[in-house]
């Protein structure tokens, strides 16, 4: 695999867009002070007291949509939508107003692959309450699409005009990494120049209640900090950047998944060290390195005992005690079906110079060449992908 990232559009607790993602991971300290509250602006805060969430604070989507158009539209739509468009711009395929750049990939040759696992549930819950309080006949048919899991991506299509392959991955929190499988499918058939790749989800009371009963969510101590945003990494073919002239910020040389079932269906929230084992030597093997080759691993970690201690066990088999180890989600909180465009993000950002942190084990590397991304699912399932710098 050898898929070039020319651009990064994110939506975070830090603000739109890459300037202000790279601002916050210059300052890790500062970064998770502005990003964690127990105040929060979506949750009922008397019904669930101490809720840690990591939101998108003050989020204003007229300011990077207008002030038409999208008042039907649901919290991740207009997530998706604002980091795509920054995405496009960011690439060099787009200019400020909206228009297609002479040279650069048309409508019919960008496509989107991305990722969600609990997105359209706050459309659903909306929808089911105003059907069980008050009468189906006031359901509003122009919100019924949000409760379409790949409604979100097809707006962002829709609305940005990207005429090329849209698909929408879900299977949990590996869901944006294995985006890029999908994403590198499609370009070797030929079916689009390029396509933004990653994925959106959103802070919600009915999730943030769900997982809270499972242990995977909580006040301090409790589980992960659930989190929210969007990002979305445009990949192209290596030539296709060069004849456009686009910068390069990183290159995808390596992809591995792999997937072990719980001893018991009865398990809903497991974790494989054997698959997170399998899933990054393939990768690695698939990029053509050692393990001792990578600077740093962004790993899922995000304070749930039973995924992170299976994660930390697979990682240690492959890598031993001395690689890195970050915890970018310490950070930005649980982002599930976009953590892993998130965790590509924070690569990106190391390799321009960010410090490396907060760390699980080992010296933060005085450089960044080489990083691999783990994902772990509550499935079973784990997938990793190597970054390399240009």
């Amino acid at each position: 695999m050898d898929l070039v990232i020319t651009s990064l559009g994110v939506v975070s607790p830090f603000g739109v867009g890459r300037a202000a993602w790279d601002a916050a991971l210059a300052d890790p300290a500062k970064a998770t002070e502005a990003a964690i509250r127990t105040t929060s602006e979506v949750l009922d805060n008397e019904a669930l007291p101490g809720a840690r969430t990591a939101e998108c604070w003050g989020f204003d989507p007229t300011e990077h949509l207008g002030k038409r158009g999208h008042r039907t539209f649901d919290r991740l739509t207009k997530f998706l939508i604002a980091a795509a468009k920054t995405a496009l711009i960011d690439a060099g395929l787009k200019d400020g107003e909206g228009a297609f750049r002479e040279g650069a990939p048309g409508p019919d040759r960008v496509g989107i692959c991305s990722a969600t696992a609990y997105g359209s549930l706050d459309a659903i819950t909306e929808l089911n309450l105003v059907a069980e309080l008050e009468d189906p006949r006031f359901i509003n048919p122009s919100r019924f699409p949000n409760t379409v899991v790949n409604a979100a991506a097809g707006y962002v299509s829709i609305w940005e005009d990207l005429r090329a392959p849209n698909t929408t991955v879900v299977d949990g929190n590996c869901g944006a990494l294995d985006a890029i499988l999908v994403a590198a499918t499609h370009l070797d058939v030929g079916r689009a120049d390029g396509f933004l790749v990653g994925g959106g989800e959103v802070v919600s009371e009915p999730l943030y209640r769900a997982l809270a009963r499972l242990g995977v969510v909580g006040p301090e101590g409790k589980g992960a900090v659930m989190g929210e945003g969007a990002a979305y990494l445009y990949l192209e073919r290596r030539a296709g950047a060069e004849a456009r002239g686009a910068s390069v910020l990183g290159v995808i040389t390596g992809y591995g998944t792999a997937f072990a079932p719980p001893e018991s269906e009865a398990l809903l929230v497991h974790g494989s060290a054997d698959a997170v084992e399998r899933a990054c030597r393939d990768a690695l093997a698939e990029a053509g390195l050692e393990p001792s080759d990578v600077d740093v691993v962004a790993t899922a970690g995000s304070g749930v005992a039973l995924i992170d201690t299976a994660e930390g066990e697979g990682l240690r088999a492959v890598f031993g005690e001395a690689t890195p180890l970050a915890t970018p989600k310490a950070l930005h909180g649980e982002t599930f079906g976009a953590s892993g465009a998130f965790g590509l993000a924070a690569g990106l950002s190391w390799m321009n110079g960010a410090p490396v942190a907060p760390l699980l084990q080992g010296e933060a590397p005085s450089s960044v060449r080489t990083v691999l991304v783990s994902t772990i699912g509550y499935y079973g399932n784990a997938s990793a992908v190597v970054l390399q710098a240009p």
